[in-house]
């Protein structure tokens, strides 16, 4: 059976070690700095960068863009994917 969109992101969540959520929630920005520096993404700790940049350096880490699309939005099924994919490897 396919993992949904919320067990995608817990999966992502515990893999770089943040905490799980029991409603569905999508990520934070300290969600997503971890996530960066797990898929070797550097980002400013100081003052963290807006989650729109974020993503996209997330997925560009992981080779999953594909520049015409933006990352104005939380990410889809497959980007979840390709990230949960990543952090196995």
């Amino acid at each position: 059976m396919a993992k949904t969109v919320d067990e995608l992101r817990n999966e992502i969540r515990e893999a770089t070690g943040r905490f799980e959520r029991e409603i569905s929630a999508s990520f934070t920005k300290e969600d997503l700095a971890a996530l960066c520096d797990a898929v070797g993404y550097e980002i400013d700790t100081e003052s963290l960068p807006p989650k729109p940049e974020m993503r996209a350096g997330i997925l560009s880490a992981i080779g999953a863009t594909d520049d015409s699309d933006g990352t104005d939005r939380p990410f889809r099924k497959g980007e979840l994917e390709a990230i949960a994919e990543s952090l196995e490897a």
